[in-house]
């Protein structure tokens, strides 16, 4: 290469905000992309099951806004993956909206690439009978019975579609699930960096400042890919990029510090190399890209269970916090004799904060001193709205004012911070498809649209 690839990362999340003074002095610096990861799965599966986005549209917009005009005024490419925090059909039309409302009010005017990553059940099902479809630990086997009770399946696109949207002439690329670094990686690799340099950048740009200290999901990072190695700059002063916060990072959400599986191979991190370069900027050199005997992508599908009901409330009377596993049985109790005759499907839980409501079953912390308070979570879900509301209401009502040894007070035994007390919380959704699936072409499964703004 004659030059360094140069990459300006605005936000951790599309919508999480950025300074407008970092993505200005990001911009100093000529970037050859813009880009920005705009999705999760980390929130849960409720976002992809509903079809909506768990980032407000305000804020989106407000982001978009900034780097889209930018991008187009500059004639930098502007690349989104994950659209809507999914990236399932309804959080692509939701973003496509935004973008066609900020064309039509800047009067600008560009092309613009919509990769498609939803995957039809029949397509599914089609790929389980010919072996195709692999869980992920620890998911179980997929069946055609599973797939058929979820809701929505999304892929995690590699970086091929968005090079095939590049090469149509495409300006500003929306695309549905990605897997992040793709969006980062995929303008670089066509560009001529090498792959590897290219994904272990994107997979630390996609969080942008989260990996400077301190670190932030509201601020820019720029990147820097040279031929054997690349950069990361944080572009606020009060940040730092340090060897220790870079390859920390590096080690975000994987199970093996030196093989970071992707789609159609993984990264190879046993050479890698973190230098300090500068007092705020650190080079990296060693990761290579290893390819994969089949090319696969990773399936993510939802499924709804039920209908969610909750009330929060607390303690601090001594005397109920050092019985309260006994108080949490004879409720669940309580509640059954109930509704023994409903023959209700349902699921009444309470998490204990304070005691164990973080970590549950996994907090090592099992004879820590007693706390003088709880923060208690009765959650109640059922095949229906109101089935849920009603259990959640007599386990709510039953620990108010259920009699235990040794209580005193008459009044009540919990303090509620809100009035009311309930909270109807609607559809509940589970991850029902977690699994990888081999594909022969990894642009073809990820069609395109392209709309002239």
């Amino acid at each position: 290469m004659k030059e360094e690839f140069r990459i300006l990362s605005a936000t951790a999340i599309l919508g999480y905000g950025f300074p407008k003074e970092s993505f200005e002095e990001g911009m100093k610096r000529r970037p050859h992309l813009i880009a920005v990861d705009a999705g999760s799965s980390d929130p849960g599966p409720y976002y992809l099951g509903a079809g909506v986005s768990f980032t407000d549209r305000d804020a989106v917009k407000r982001d978009l806004e900034i780097m889209i005009s930018a991008g187009i005024k500059q004639n930098i490419p502007v690349v989104i993956g994950t659209a809507g925090g999914s990236g399932g059909e309804p959080h692509l039309s939701w973003c496509r909206e935004i973008i066609e409302e900020i064309a039509k009010e800047n009067d600008l005017h560009f092309k613009l690439a919509v990769i498609h990553s939803e995957f039809s059940k029949d397509e599914v099902k089609a790929a389980l009978a010919a072996g195709k479809v692999h869980p992920l630990d620890p998911a179980p086997q997929l069946t055609t019975e599973e797939i058929d009770k979820t809701t929505r399946i999304a892929a995690q696109m590699g970086m091929e579609p968005f090079i095939k949207a590049l090469d149509g002439g495409a300006q500003v690329v929306l695309a549905g699930r990605a897997y992040d670094p793709s969006v980062f990686a995929a303008p670089a690799v066509r560009a001529g960096c090498d792959k590897g340099l290219a994904i272990h950048l994107g997979k630390i740009l996609e969080c942008a400042s989260i990996c400077a200290t301190p670190g932030s999901g509201s601020d820019c990072m720029f990147g820097y890919i040279g031929d054997d190695y690349f950069r990361v700059e944080p572009l606020s002063p009060v940040r730092k990029c340090t060897t220790l916060s870079v390859a920390a990072h590096t080690l975000y959400e994987k199970t093996n510090p030196y093989i970071l599986p992707g789609p159609g191979g993984h990264l190879d991190l046993t050479h890698t190399q973190f230098v300090q370069e500068t007092e705020n900027t650190v080079k990296v050199s060693g990761s290579k890209f290893v390819p994969s005997d089949k090319y696969t992508v990773k399936l993510e599908g939802a499924k709804c269970i039920g209908y969610r009901t909750v009330s929060v409330a607390g303690t601090r009377d001594p005397i109920m916090v050092s019985k309260i596993d006994d108080i949490i049985a004879g409720v669940r109790e309580r509640v059954a004799d109930n509704f023994r005759d409903k023959n209700w499907n349902y699921y009444l839980h309470f998490n204990i904060y304070g005691r164990d409501g973080v970590m549950a079953a996994l907090e090592p912390l099992k004879n820590a001193p007693a706390p003088h308070e709880l923060g208690i979570v009765i959650e109640a879900v059922a095949d229906t709205q109101q089935q849920a509301n009603t259990i959640c209401a007599s386990a709510r009502s039953t620990m108010l004012h259920y009699g235990y040894e040794g209580r005193r007070a008459t009044a009540g035994n919990l303090a509620f911070p809100y009035s009311p007390s309930d909270f109807h919380a609607g559809e509940v959704y589970v991850f029902s498809v977690y699994h990888i699936i081999e594909v022969d072409d990894p642009a073809q499964p990820f069609p395109i649209d392209y709309v002239e703004l």
